[in-house]
């Protein structure tokens, strides 16, 4: 007849569904001392007591399935639901970090008091607790940091969009307006929404404004020229206006050729040049005497 294998040489699945069951026998002792270090340490200050108590019940049941499954897609679905949730109202990266190794802590404690007196068994134990905890903690981390930057994206496409607003003045015609510094990731962006923009409201003409551009390098220089060649080719031309004296330094220097670009000092000028261009008339009423 075999010997039972003795208690400590149970398999590491089995360990990891017995520490499980006792981590959800002590869920609310736990979390308790949980929320009460996070609490302690100043972490997730933009929450109030019930609201942290809300979502590190979410965490701790999670972390506990990962134990006993050693599947992280459950994990994973719920790090990015509480991204969305705690990003927006200015939750740290340093605050995620942070509760997940006060967890990893609290449920290291707990079982070493469980398992203390059976020094061989508690080795094991750990041996199969770590790995686990840290994939944890690696999964929530990284969820939150991959949550945040795409965050941060989202917020300087939309500041880009609208820094470089397309607006219809009149029908089939378009104004984009410039300001500030361009640099190559701005300029493809405009481009983007100039094509769009031409493409949505079937323009014809396009006047684009410089006057609030410091500068151009011959980069962005020559990619405003392609811009235009562009543009052309969606059958709308396109009037700058507003270039300083820098700028149109630049368009010599670099060799852009000039012919293909119809420049109109000021945006007044361009706005009535593109009016003609479509057919408009401006005409001026006599103003009456009271």
């Amino acid at each position: 007849m075999p010997r039972q294998r003795r208690t400590n040489q149970r398999p590491t699945g089995d360990l990891l569904i017995e520490l499980a069951a006792h981590l959800r026998e002590r869920r609310i002792a736990l979390r308790e001392e949980w929320v009460e270090r996070i609490v302690q340490a100043e972490l997730l200050k933009v929450m109030d007591k019930a609201e942290i108590v809300n979502e590190v019940t979410g965490i701790y049941d999670n972390t506990v399935n990962v134990l006993e499954s050693g599947s992280i897609d459950s994990l994973q679905a719920y790090a990015t639901n509480l991204s969305g949730r705690v990003i927006p109202r200015g939750v740290e990266t340093s605050d995620v970090l942070g509760i997940v190794l006060l967890l990893r802590d609290i449920l290291a404690r707990a079982l070493f008091t469980r398992y203390q007196n059976d020094a061989p068994l508690l080795r094991r134990v750990l041996d199969a607790y770590e790995p686990a905890a840290n994939r944890v903690c690696n999964v929530v981390a990284a969820t939150y940091v991959g949550e945040r930057v795409r965050t941060i994206r989202e917020q300087q496409e939309a500041i880009r969009e609208l820094s470089t607003p397309v607006l219809q003045i009149r029908e089939r015609m378009l104004l984009l307006p410039i300001v500030g510094v361009i640099d190559s990731q701005r300029a493809r962006q405009l481009t983007e929404q100039l094509l769009r923009g031409i493409r949505n409201n079937r323009a014809r003409v396009a006047v684009m404004d410089v006057t609030g551009v410091p500068s151009l390098d011959s980069k962005v220089a020559n990619h405003l020229v392609q811009t235009v060649e562009a543009c052309r080719l969606m059958g709308a031309d396109v009037i700058v206006t507003g270039l300083s004296a820098e700028i149109a330094q630049t368009l010599v220097t670099i060799g852009v050729d000039l012919t293909k670009l119809n420049a109109v000092g000021d945006l007044q000028g361009g706005l009535e040049e593109a009016e003609q261009m479509l057919g408009f008339k401006v005409i001026q009423t006599p103003e009456t005497t009271a």
